[in-house]
């Protein structure tokens, strides 16, 4: 295959690559550098594309140990990051006339709970350890094969499904827990007050009824929630979308003040 076939098959899931990246390393800057770099080693290695896999495949490969070199002794999340977020918020004036001039000025700047989901489940995502969320994302948001997932992680296949399933019970503990949407015991509140202070025209009760997670999640159990969950965030794309300001600017901003 010619290079300019090549660069056509690139542009073709581009947008997955940057998306994918970007739920990897929540940095809107980082993950177009990571992305640009991904880019130039592929064509300039091009000679050494055996075709043994799928040239997207190759590519996220390439972009995917990238994002691992990256993100190498960077702390991980801990769970209460949104938590203590939501303190260092209320606790400044600064930074709620911050969030307010994102949401208000900003033309991505839209509360929408659909993708509000979304950016919460980057933030639990971040929690876990990088091998666990590279292959569960893979797996359930991009829908890259098992095989593919182990070309692509140099993982066994043994361990990509022992990450997978890790990822899970990790996913449902949390969500368990803390997302007061599917949960009587949910301890966070962050999408109905974000909704009032952001959206307050919009009617919550009627947008959480737009998610089906939420229709559905009366005698549903927490693996099938979070199946509901996975199956929303793949219809987002969460770096073209009506919150992307608002939800950029919580992922890159606000860990400098939670901690």
């Amino acid at each position: 295959m010619e290079s300019r076939a090549y660069q056509d098959e690139f542009i073709e899931f581009e947008s997955e690559l940057k998306s994918f990246i970007y739920r990897l390393v929540a940095h809107h800057q980082d993950m177009e550098d990571i992305v640009q770099d991904t880019y130039l080693k592929a064509f300039n290695s091009l000679d050494s594309f055996q075709e043994r896999s799928s040239f997207k495949t190759w590519v996220f490969t390439i972009a995917t140990n990238k994002a691992k070199d990256h993100l190498r002794g960077k702390k991980r999340w801990t769970e209460d990051y949104q938590d203590n977020c939501r303190t260092a918020t209320y606790a400044s004036a600064d930074l709620q006339q911050k969030m307010a001039d994102v949401s208000m000025n900003s033309p991505h700047g839209k509360f929408v709970l659909k993708e509000h989901i979304d950016y919460c489940f980057t933030c639990m995502s971040k929690t876990l350890l990088m091998e666990e969320q590279v292959c569960i994302t893979l797996k359930e948001i991009y829908g890259f094969k098992i095989r593919e997932i182990v070309e692509i992680t140099g993982l066994t296949e043994g361990k990509v499904k022992h990450a997978m399933s890790n990822a899970r019970k990790r996913y449902i503990q949390i969500f368990e827990n803390k997302c007061s949407l599917i949960s009587k015991k949910g301890a966070c509140h962050q999408c109905s007050e974000l909704n009032g202070i952001l959206n307050q025209r919009q009617l919550e009760v009627k947008e959480l009824m737009s998610v089906k997670m939420i229709k559905e999640k009366d005698g549903q159990n927490f693996e099938r929630l979070l199946n509901l969950r996975m199956h929303l965030i793949k219809s987002i794309d969460p770096l073209n979308s009506a919150g992307f300001d608002l939800h950029n600017y919580m992922l890159e901003d606000l860990p400098n003040h939670s901690e």
